[in-house]
């Protein structure tokens, strides 16, 4: 079972998550299949935008949304390596490592969304699979894609302010140190998963001790936010398993993530242990539980609501959105929409105030130089 102790406090707080998550899995069966696709898309936006901004990438949800649809033109795994140089001109050279990131950590979700069931039990090389379609398109990863690392590595925090690190964890050791490390993970995980009565207690555990190994050379940070995700769909938790499609845990998290780092250090003392059971797991366990009780609180109701502002829209008021979405690297003023929507000025004028008032759009400068951009 998991390696640490989960008090009466404890499971009166992982009950509450439980009893959340039936209540919204209720509230999502009751929408339309339209509302239903349209939340689970602005979840999976949140997500990569979130998840991958903790690790310093820099593109925002309005562009990530963007590169998504353009990507959903062509299903086909070769449709990033055609679209790749128009996405890059698109919205800037200098932003070319944020985007192989964001694709990157897109092709993971979609694979654990849609391929949860038929990855358990849960192997090694599904784990290295995974790697491989993290940083697949990371030119300088290809020597180490989908290998355990061969040199020692650490958990740290980038500070974007400073543009310095801070190491948060020593981990395992490269080499037979790690490969033990992880066999005993995987194998443990698969005995667990399915019986545990709190798969959130054993998705805390198997994600920190996965980031206590860290086990690639590249990528661990973004990999074990990823596997939180498909502990939970593979748990036996149905509320759970309904309503994590829905929800942006990554973005919860990316709101706290000066606590994410400082928790990961409380766990551990700052360094790897050969036995698990001598991690603080309850100080990782708590802040998922704020984590998941945010996204299943606030989550499903904002996109909710997102969703059906959009659907009131005037067609109108919609051909002036998709104008804003079709160029989220520019802030465009009414002449703009108007040369590139052939709607008239007034006409303009007034979707650019529907949609600011809804919160589509953010109005930047004053006077004859306002321009607007496009909100998430």
């Amino acid at each position: 079972m998991i390696s640490y102790k989960i008090t009466d406090e404890l499971t009166k707080k992982l009950k509450h998550i439980s009893e959340l998550a039936v209540g919204k899995k209720a509230f999502v069966e009751s929408l339309d299949a339209s509302c239903r696709e349209a939340i689970h898309r602005y979840a999976k936006i949140s997500s990569i935008g979130a998840s991958t901004r903790i690790e310093n990438a820099v593109l925002t949800d309005t562009e990530i949304a963007w590169v998504d649809e353009t990507l959903k033109r062509d299903s086909r795994p070769s449709a990033f390596s055609k679209e790749q140089q128009y996405i890059v001109n698109k919205l800037s050279k200098e932003k070319e490592r944020s985007i192989e990131e964001v694709v990157g950590y897109r092709d993971l979700l979609l694979i654990v969304y849609d391929q949860a069931q038929e990855l358990f039990p849960l192997t090694g090389t599904a784990v290295r699979g995974f790697h491989k379609e993290l940083l697949q398109y990371y030119p300088k990863a290809k020597h180490y894609l989908g290998n355990y690392k061969k040199v020692p590595n650490s958990v740290v925090e980038r500070i974007l302010e400073t543009g310095k690190t801070r190491e948060v964890l020593r981990t395992a050791e490269p080499g037979p140190i790690t490969d033990a490390a992880m066999s005993d993970l995987l194998e443990w995980y698969n005995e667990t998963v399915a019986v545990y009565p709190w798969c959130v207690a054993v998705a805390v555990e198997f994600v920190f001790r996965f980031l206590a190994i860290h086990p690639f050379q590249d990528g661990n940070g973004r990999l074990g936010r990823a596997l939180f995700y498909l502990v939970l769909l593979q748990s036996n938790d149905e509320g759970l398993k309904a309503t994590v499609p829905y929800i942006s845990i990554d973005r919860q998290i990316e709101k706290h993530k000066e606590e994410y780092y400082m928790v990961l250090r409380k766990c551990s003392g700052g360094k790897f242990l050969n036995d698990p059971r001598k991690y603080k797991y309850e100080y990782f366990l708590n802040f998922m539980i704020k984590i998941l009780k945010a996204s299943l609180g606030n989550d499903i109701d904002y996109y909710v609501s997102r969703y059906n502002s959009y659907v009131a829209l005037s067609d109108t008021a919609q051909k002036v959105l998709k104008c804003f979405k079709e160029h989220p690297e520019q802030r465009l003023q009414t002449k703009d929409i108007m040369k590139l929507t052939g709607i008239p000025r007034r006409s303009v004028i007034h979707s650019i105030n529907v949609l600011s008032k809804a919160s589509f759009l953010q109005k930047k400068g004053s006077g004859p130089t306002i321009k607007y951009q496009l909100t998430f």
